[in-house]
């Protein structure tokens, strides 16, 4: 029996189901402003945002975003902000924390939330692609939760889900923006396709590490800590058949 090839095409047809699912019925529950609790921080999510309890990865990050993951006085990017729920809780241990969106309404969410949060002070947001909008600026920590899906965005919204082209731009860049002991927090799924995602990384001379992960009974969300590596090649740690966890 050949189950991985299989497995590859079941995880296929989750995917397009999760695509199918969310253009028809996930937009109508897009109308309206919600409030989500999320490790006991309220946070308002706009019509048209991701809704980090919804799709979970938000919530997941948020979980791992502490004084151990966050360097203190650190200069931190989050990219790809959504509803602002990452930078509000890396704001507990950074110097300053910048957060970036392509979607405007994503950008107007997370301002909201930072203003909520009275973090205005620490929390700068705004809107762009990567790092179009940072210069030659360089972090501590860049923090990143991804369209890690493949298929194609119709929309601002579904560029958080959908693209993983955008991966690839960030991996080709994002070492310019580290100093040298910075480092990423990478959110994957089992739903992606982690070894080309990976792979993005090896190329521009990065390693990914797991560092934890949490399953769901449809998919198990990774986290990954991304480094400068001085091979050319990803360590075995860190390929998806080998991968390691801490707890």
């Amino acid at each position: 029996m050949k189950w991985p090839g299989k497995i590859r095409g079941v995880k296929r047809l989750y995917v397009c189901l999760l695509k199918a699912r969310h253009r028809l019925f996930l937009r109508g529950r897009d109308k309206r402003p919600v409030v989500e609790s999320i490790l006991n921080k309220d946070v308002v999510v706009l019509p048209g945002v991701m809704n980090p309890k919804l799709f979970r990865t938000g919530t997941f990050l948020a979980e791992h975003l502490t004084r151990s993951t966050v360097p203190e006085d650190a200069l931190v990017l989050d990219m790809g902000t959504g509803s602002g729920i990452a930078a509000l809780f890396a704001a507990t241990w950074a110097r300053r924390v910048i957060a970036i969106d392509i979607n405007p309404a994503a950008v107007k969410c997370a301002r909201i939330n930072v203003l909520l949060h009275d973090v205005q002070h620490k929390v700068t947001v705004e809107q762009g692609d990567l790092f179009d909008t940072v210069g030659d600026k360089q972090f501590d920590l860049i923090i990143f939760n991804p369209p890690y899906l493949a298929g194609r965005a119709v929309n601002d919204f579904e560029k958080a889900l959908f693209g993983v082209e955008t991966i690839a731009g960030f991996a080709g860049q994002v070492g310019s923006h580290l100093t040298d002991q910075g480092n990423v927090l990478l959110v994957l799924s089992t739903l992606a396709d982690r070894a080309q995602i990976i792979g993005f990384f090896s190329k521009a001379h990065l390693a990914a590490h797991l560092v934890a992960e949490k399953g769901y009974v449809n998919e198990t969300l990774l986290l990954y800590r991304v480094t400068r590596s001085a091979a050319n090649s990803i360590s075995e740690s860190c390929a998806p058949s080998g991968e390691t966890v801490r707890k």
